[in-house]
C-alpha cells in the first residue's frame, strides 16, 4: 500500500521525512494491513450505505442534475487532546466576543464610537439590520450556533479562517460520517479513545430551549426550512429528526396576537423557538424581502415582543461579514482584555484605499473574495486565474471597493486521501460546531472538508469537495 506524503504544504498524517506521526502510527498500520481488493470492497460499501440513507446535497445549476451523494473519504483525521484543547479554548473566546459585538451593534454601538472598527465599515454591511436596533433576544445571545473555519499553514498553525454565525451548515454530515465509518471500518475504533459525538442533537436542543421566552414552561422547538430545494434540506430534516422537533415551512406558520403559531391536523399550537434555516432577508416578507415566500408575515413583530426565540438571532450575520473578520483581535481585546489566543489570516480591506491599491497591484498573488458571499463563490484565486480573468475581476471590484477582501494564498494542510486505489495529499480545512447556550460548548471535532481534486485549495461541496470523519482522541498523552 503506498502513501504520498505532502512535500508543499503541512502533512496532518507524516513528518517531512515521511515517518507517520505518533497520533496516526495505529491508523497507517490497520489500512497496511488490508489488501487492495478489500479496501475496494469496503468503499463500495460506504457508498451503498450513504446513498441508502440519502445522504446528499444539493448542487445549483447543474445540468445533470441536482442531487449528489455527499462525497466521504474513508480515513479519518485525527487531532490530538493537547491540540484540540487550544483550539477549544479559542473558539469559545471567539464566540464570546462575536456575541458581544452583535449585542453592542444594536444597542450603544461603543466599538463604534470608540473607533475600534471604523462605523462606516460596519453600518455600511447588507448584513447590519437597522429595523433590528435595541431588539434584544432572549439571554442576550445572538449567536447560538456557530461554524468557525479553520485551517493549517505550511508551519501546522491553526488559522481561523472565517466565521460563521448565520445558518452553519455541515454538522449533519459530521453525523453520519462516524456513523458511515463505525460500520464500514469498525476496527479503526479499537485503537483509538475517539470523543463521541453522538449526544450533538441533545446539545442543539438543549441550546434552542434555552433561547426561548421565560414565561414558556413546555417551549415548543420547530426547525423553518426553505424547503426540498434547499441545499441543505438533508440537514434540516435530520436535525428535526434526531431532536425529536417538527419541520416546517413558512406557510406552515401563523402571527396572531403577537405569537407565532404551526398549523397541525389538531389544530394551532404555540411556537416558542424556531431554528431558522433561512436567510435574514426572507424571514418576513414585511420586514424584508417583500417577494418571500419562505418566510412566515409578522414573524419579526412577535421577536420584537419578546414572544418567539429565533436561532440564529436576525441581524447576527453582521459579525461574520469578511471585512468585520479583520477586526476581531481588536474586539476580542476590546471586550475581553485578552490577546486573541487563535491567530487569524492576514486581510486587506477594500474599504480602505491604500489595500484596495494594494489589491489592485498584486492580485496575481491573492485569494480576493466578497465580503457577504459564502460557500466558495464570488471569488478570485489569484495565483491560478487567467490574466484575463483577473482583469475582468479588478474590474468588476472598483464599483464597491468595500464589498470586497483579500487575502495571501495559505498552503492549507493535507491529508492522506484515498483516491483511485492510492492513498494520495488531498488540502482540508475543519468546520467545528460551537452551541451557545447556558454555556458555551464546543462539539469534539467538526466537518474535515477535503479538496478532492488534485492541486485544490477549494473544499466546498459545491466546488467539488468532500468530508472526512473527524476524530479527537480523549487521552491526555495521545
Amino acid at each position: 500500500m503506498k502513501w504520498l506524503p505532502e512535500k508543499k504544504a503541512f502533512d496532518e498524517a507524516f513528518d517531512g521525512g515521511g515517518t507517520a506521526r505518533p497520533h496516526y502510527r495505529p491508523l497507517v498500520s490497520i489500512l497496511e494491513s488490508f489488501t487492495q481488493s478489500e479496501i475496494e470492497r469496503r468503499e463500495r460499501l460506504q457508498k451503498l450505505s450513504l446513498m441508502d440513507q440519502g445522504i446528499t446535497f444539493t448542487v445549483y445549476g447543474e445540468k445533470e442534475g441536482t442531487e449528489r451523494i455527499f462525497p466521504f473519504d474513508f480515513v479519518p483525521r485525527v487531532i490530538p487532546a493537547r491540540e484540540w484543547e487550544r483550539l477549544q479554548a479559542g473558539l469559545v473566546q471567539r464566540v464570546t466576543a462575536l456575541n458581544l459585538f452583535i449585542l453592542d451593534v444594536y444597542q450603544g454601538q461603543k466599538c463604534l464610537k470608540d473607533r475600534v472598527i471604523p462605523p462606516e465599515l460596519v453600518l455600511s454591511r447588507k448584513e447590519y439590520k437597522r429595523e433590528l436596533l435595541n431588539v434584544i433576544p432572549p439571554r442576550q445571545i445572538f449567536t447560538h450556533v456557530v461554524g468557525t473555519d479553520i485551517i493549517r499553514n505550511h508551519a501546522g498553525e491553526y488559522l481561523v479562517l472565517e466565521d460563521n454565525c448565520r445558518c452553519p451548515s455541515g454538522v449533519s454530515y459530521v453525523l453520519e460520517n462516524r456513523n458511515t465509518l463505525n460500520r464500514v471500518f469498525p476496527e479503526f475504533f479499537k485503537y483509538y479513545p475517539v470523543r463521541p459525538i453522538k449526544d450533538y442533537p441533545t446539545l442543539l436542543l438543549e441550546t434552542l430551549l434555552h433561547a426561548a421566552p421565560r414565561f414558556s414552561e413546555k417551549p415548543v422547538v420547530v426547525i423553518l426550512t426553505p424547503g426540498m430545494a434547499n441545499s441543505a434540506y438533508f440537514e434540516h430534516s435530520f436535525l428535526a429528526r434526531e431532536m425529536g422537533v417538527v419541520l416546517v415551512e413558512g406557510r406552515d406558520l401563523i402571527v396572531e396576537d403577537n405569537y407565532v403559531f404551526m398549523r397541525t391536523t389538531q389544530g394551532k399550537q404555540k411556537v416558542d423557538v424556531i431554528y431558522r434555516r433561512i436567510d435574514d432577508d426572507f424571514l418576513d416578507p414585511l420586514m424584508f424581502r417583500r417577494d418571500s415566500l419562505l418566510g412566515v408575515p409578522g414573524l419579526l413583530n412577535v421577536y420584537r415582543e419578546g414572544n418567539v426565540g429565533l436561532a440564529n438571532s436576525p441581524g447576527a450575520g453582521v459579525a461574520d461579514d469578511k471585512s468585520v473578520y479583520a477586526f476581531m483581535p481588536a474586539l476580542i481585546k476590546y471586550y475581553l482584555g485578552q490577546d486573541a489566543l487563535l491567530p487569524q489570516v492576514q486581510t486587506y480591506l477594500g474599504a480602505r484605499a491604500q489595500d484596495f491599491a494594494y489589491i489592485q497591484e498584486h492580485a496575481r498573488e491573492l485569494v480576493i473574495k466578497t465580503t457577504g458571499d459564502s460557500g466558495g463563490y464570488g471569488m478570485l484565486m489569484g495565483p491560478f486565474a487567467a490574466k484575463k480573468e483577473i482583469e475582468t475581476y479588478v474590474a468588476q471590484m472598483k464599483k464597491n471597493p468595500g464589498n470586497y477582501i483579500a487575502q495571501p494564498l495559505i498552503e492549507l494542510s493535507a491529508h492522506p486521501t484515498y483516491v483511485d486505489g492510492k492513498f494520495e495529499p488531498r488540502r482540508v480545512d475543519l468546520r467545528p460546531f460551537i452551541l451557545y447556550g447556558e454555556s458555551i460548548r464546543v462539539l469534539p471535532g467538526g466537518l474535515t472538508r477535503v479538496a478532492l481534486r488534485a492541486g485544490s485549495y477549494v473544499v466546498n461541496s459545491s466546488q467539488g469537495g468532500g468530508s472526512k470523519d473527524t476524530w479527537v482522541l480523549a487521552a491526555k498523552d495521545a
